[in-house]
């Protein structure tokens, strides 16, 4: 009951200056806002990237060539050196018990040519294991075969936006494109997978059959580097160690010299993106927290200037027996219901903020209620440290010279 009559004086004492009570919480209320909306808006990237690069695929390896200290001291860096061939992505499917799915990737570029329309895209060849590497399901048709892949046919298989750009409105299952002059059989579409996490369009994309691009399309042979699944996210490690074992072995790396490989894991490109989007994170919660301060400032002037306004009323409180504790507690109390009472509306500012942040600019934003917690209990931790100062001063009064206080 003690502490209920306690806020009931502190909800009159506040009601007296409507306006200027209202302003003081201004303060924590911009502040609490902008945290809550700046820590969803980094959340929500986090949580983008995140899913961005879960669609790469399940449990994902990625082996470029490169990397080998070469003669006078100069470093290949990887992908710059061409030593990884169809053989080696073989000898791994069949000695690193780790792996459950290979594909070699041969990359490049070419317009192709359907009807009168023509489309620069990338042409890309995979193992027929691609779509379970890369959880890239088919939308309609089929995915090539081995026989496919041995026999190095000229069939292919095409993302959502080559075939806005080639047949739109139309079904090109079946129809036939031109690359570079050879003619290639569409066979099937793959699903829409959108931006990866460095803003290139995925869907952009002809996939044929790894032999047929490097033979037919760039006449090299060698490949651009290869992708593995491993057979649980538990043992990536493990596969990526039976990778490089094997293929040190295969390319008769001695010990103590460094790999002419470099093995990814998706793991470790979550890891680069995910440090990033924390610390992007925390900057904005912490430049957002400057409002919180300077909140929390106000929050103690506005005291002050109370606890002089209210000296008389002090001492006549002091004189009817009230301790120096009793005071104290009760300035601090106001302190914190304003506080808390624009926490509470920062919250729901900060929410609704973030919300339409979300709807304009179609950004995406995670609001948590961890977030809207701390906040919260942020925003009473302000009132105490700075309320305790104003609240200190009103208890060491004199009474006898707060009662002459005009």
């Amino acid at each position: 009951m003690r502490y209920i009559q306690i806020l009931k004086i502190a909800y009159k004492a506040l009601g007296r200056n409507k306006m200027r009570s209202s302003l003081t919480m201004l303060g924590i209320i911009i502040g609490v806002a902008a945290v809550i909306a700046m820590v969803g808006i980094g959340q929500g990237a986090k949580n983008m990237v995140n899913a961005q690069i879960a669609s790469l695929g399940e449990n994902l390896l990625t082996i470029f060539p490169g990397s080998q200290m070469g003669g006078g001291g100069f470093r290949a860096g990887a992908g710059t050196m061409m030593n990884l061939t169809d053989d080696d992505a073989q000898a791994i499917k069949d000695n690193c018990p780790a792996v459950q799915w290979i594909s070699p990737v041969i990359r490049t570029g070419a317009q192709v040519v359907a009807g009168n329309l023509n489309w620069g895209t990338s042409v890309e060849g995979y193992s027929p294991e691609f779509p379970f590497i890369r959880s890239w399901p088919i939308a309609s048709g089929a995915f090539f075969t081995e026989q496919d892949v041995k026999g190095a046919t000229k069939v292919c298989v095409l993302g959502k936006t080559v075939v806005d750009n080639l047949f739109p409105g139309q079904d090109p299952i079946g129809q036939i494109i031109r690359i570079r002059k050879l003619p290639f059989k569409v066979i099937g579409l793959l699903s829409p997978k959108g931006q990866n996490a460095f803003g290139r369009d995925q869907d952009d994309i002809v996939v044929a059959p790894h032999t047929t691009v490097l033979r037919k399309l760039t006449g090299r042979d060698h490949i651009n580097s290869i992708i593995v699944s491993a057979t649980d996210r538990n043992r990536i490690d493990e596969a990526s160690n039976q990778i490089a074992e094997l293929l040190r072995q295969r390319h008769k790396i001695l010990s103590g010299q460094e790999d002419d490989f470099t093995i990814r894991s998706q793991l470790d490109i979550a890891s680069a993106a995910t440090s990033t989007s924390g610390i992007m994170t925390i900057l904005l919660g912490a430049i957002a927290s400057v409002s919180l301060m300077v909140g929390g400032i106000g929050i103690m002037n506005i005291m002050l200037v109370s606890v002089t306004e209210r000296t008389r009323e002090i001492g006549i409180r002091m004189a009817v027996g009230a301790k120096g504790r009793d005071i104290m507690i009760q300035f601090l109390a106001e302190s914190i219901v304003l506080s808390l009472v624009g926490g509470v509306i920062g919250i729901a500012l900060g929410v609704l903020g973030a919300k339409v942040i979300s709807a304009l600019l179609h950004w995406p934003v995670f609001t948590s209620v961890p977030a809207m917690a701390i906040s919260f209990f942020f925003a009473g931790f302000v009132g105490i440290f700075f309320g305790f100062y104003p609240a200190r001063k009103a208890s060491l009064l004199d009474p006898i010279e707060a009662l002459r206080y005009e």
